[in-house]
């Protein structure tokens, strides 16, 4: 038998390493491979020939690598170009090396364009006897072809929780007291992290990217709220902005090395306007920033199996000596009790493209989400893993960039 590699690409979630385990665990109850390496730091790390040998992991260890936060194995922002040809060259020469046969690459969007810039590259050169698997994740719940993507329904949990206990907080004051609480949540494009506070039942206003921005109908909104109960919920995603495009976010945006806006500041922009227009004489922004994505202690058990029999499904899968330039993805089952299956799907119909959260589940004049997007965001944060706590905090596998 061959190796395999197992790599994290991109922002982390806390659920990603579930993913991981499963590959290790799926392997060690029907060993496809003989070795199964950890690339450190993704696609940069491979090609700087860093692994670690995951093969022998314990039960103890897999389990607690599953509640383990962030990317145990390290994670890259390395964009792999299709015309160079080096990159390509070496990463082949090193899969030789070390008998590697099939790369799971663990990411979002541009994770997958790595997956399938890897498989037509073997394709267009004759090659055969190597194979490049896609496992989705990203909090920002943004990949097509995929019902939910593992790490969201965590990240969509803990943004449920905190909404609901801020408002708690926020409504502590008596009525004399006007207020405006404004949560800032990721969501570049689409504003399914945002749309999930929803699910604590207390948001008064939401604006999403989905949803053009206009100021003079967002103060009115805010005046009337105000007006109501003296105090005023708004939840705002870092993406939302105006009808020709641009981000409200405070400053100017930057890019990243995949060419993607780096933004924040759409919370404070909205405290601005509200202040200089007197709607309310007071506003608190909370900006969720790194801690939606890697609040493990907040996982949502659903999200956390799912994520493990994924890793389970890509290795079963990838017994197929055809099985190359996919990505495992999963749907819901139709009946009334939620469960998924898992699929796959070619790797190049999920890169460089955008699943927007759907126009359809928006009330009118930022009210909130409808029905059917309650309906589809409640199942997924469903129950709470047992943890395994050492000096009174949750215990984590130490990373395997930092032994």
């Amino acid at each position: 038998m061959s190796n395999c590699i197992v790599a994290q690409s991109g922002g982390p979630t806390s659920v990603i390493n579930a993913t991981v385990a499963g590959i290790v665990k799926a392997n060690q109850l029907n060993p496809v491979y003989d070795r199964v390496f950890g690339g450190l730091n993704g696609i940069e790390g491979i090609l700087a020939e860093r692994f670690a040998d995951l093969t022998d992991m314990s039960d103890e260890e897999n389990h607690l690598l599953q509640q383990t936060p962030s990317s145990a194995l390290g994670s890259c922002r390395y964009k792999l170009k299709r015309d160079n040809v080096e990159d390509f060259e070496k990463l082949l020469s090193l899969m030789d090396k070390h008998d590697i046969e099939t790369l799971f690459y663990i990411g979002g969007n541009d994770s997958m364009d790595t997956v399938a810039a890897l498989s037509e590259y073997a394709a267009k050169n004759g090659i055969k006897d190597k194979r490049f698997v896609g496992c989705p994740k990203t909090v920002d719940n943004d990949l097509m072809h995929i019902d939910h993507c593992p790490g969201f329904a965590s990240a969509a949990k803990f943004i449920a929780t905190t909404a609901l206990q801020t408002w708690l907080d926020v409504n502590v004051y008596p009525t004399s007291r006007q207020e405006v609480f404004i949560l800032e949540t990721m969501g570049r494009d689409a504003g399914w992290l945002a749309a999930s506070a929803c699910l604590s039942g207390k948001v008064d206003i939401l604006i999403l990217p989905e949803d053009e921005f206009d100021e003079e109908r967002f103060i009115e909104r805010v005046r009337t709220c105000i007006q109501a109960k003296s105090k005023c919920y708004v939840v705002v995603s870092e993406g939302a902005r105006y009808a020709d495009g641009t981000y409200i976010s405070a400053g100017e945006s930057k890019n990243d090395l995949f060419g993607h806006a780096v933004l924040g500041g759409a919370g404070k922009t909205l405290e601005a306007m509200i202040l200089a227009s007197g709607a309310a004489g007071r506003c608190k922004v909370q900006d969720l920033a790194s801690a939606q994505r890697s609040h493990a202690s907040e996982q949502s058990l659903v999200d956390r199996v799912e994520s493990f029999r994924l890793g389970m499904s890509a290795h079963m899968h990838s017994a197929d000596k055809a099985f190359t330039g996919k990505m495992v993805a999963l749907r819901r089952r139709e009946g009334e009790a939620y469960d998924v299956e898992f699929f796959t799907v070619d790797a190049d119909q999920v890169a460089n493209y955008v699943k927007h959260f759907p126009a359809e589940w928006i009330l009118p004049d930022y009210q909130g989400v409808t029905d059917e997007a309650i309906a589809y965001l409640r199942p997924l944060i469903e129950g709470s893993p047992a943890l395994v706590y050492k000096d009174g905090l949750p215990a984590y596998v130490e990373p395997y960039y930092l032994r």
